[in-house]
Formats: structure tokens, sequence, C-alpha cells
């Protein structure tokens, strides 16, 4: 029988929505408050939804406690007060979109989780706006 755990983080980071290739004014029009010099930070909300078998032995589908430690160490840890401009390679030659940022955490967590669960990233900017990845 399948089913679906969820675990939920947190953490905050600084970051500025700017594509190098474009003007100054470009910028501006496009991404606005976003694209401020001197950057802006969000407090993230984070859910990890991994989708599996639920085993007989455990009553599991994947150990929270686990999966709580994984996202603390390699997703916590990495990003958590960090400028993902400045700080995180994984931004260093991509724009730090909250949609970019989901699709890092997700191979990130992809390379840690075996193969037989589904991950789904669903990562918060703001208590309004949010991404899913993969859909």
């Amino acid at each position: 029988m399948r089913a679906s755990v969820v675990r939920r983080s947190h953490f905050n980071a600084a970051h500025r929505l700017h594509n190098p290739k474009w003007s100054a004014e470009k910028n501006k029009e496009v991404f606005g408050l976003c694209n401020n010099v001197h950057y802006h930070g969000h407090n993230y909300e984070i859910e990890v939804k991994l989708t599996g078998e639920i085993d007989e032995n455990t009553g599991y589908v994947y150990d929270m406690g686990k999966l709580s430690e994984l996202i603390k160490k390699e997703i916590e840890d990495r990003f958590d007060h960090k400028n993902l401009n400045l700080d995180c390679e994984e931004f260093f030659d991509k724009i730090p979109s909250t949609e970019n940022f989901a699709v890092i955490i997700y191979h990130i967590l992809r390379k840690k989780i075996a193969e037989e669960f589904i991950i789904q990233i669903k990562l918060w900017e703001t208590p309004r706006n949010y991404v899913e990845f993969p859909v």
C-alpha cells in the first residue's frame, strides 16, 4: 500500500533577482523591488513530500527523523542565513528565483533519497507564494 509523508521546515535567506544579460532598466522593469542591489530576504518554508510503499516491518513510508536530519543537513545548514547570489555556488550562474531554488533543492535531495520514493518539493517564498516541483 502506498502513502505519502510530509516534513515541513524553515530557513531564512537573501537574494537578488537579476539577469546580467539585461540592462539595469530591464532588470528593474521585470524584477521590480526584487532587483534591489542590496538584496532582500525571505523566511522560506519548505515541505518535502515522499511517496512510497508502507513498510510492513515499521509501518513507515520513510523514517521522519531521518528525513528531518536530511533536510537540516542538506538544505537548512547549506542555505540558512546565506545570500544565495553570493554564498551559494548553485546560484553563481542561475537566477535565484523560487522556481530555480525548488529545482535545486529537489536535485540535492534526490541524490540522497532512494529512487523508490517519489519526491515533491513545495517551497514558500512568502505566506502567499509558493512553488511546487516537480509537477
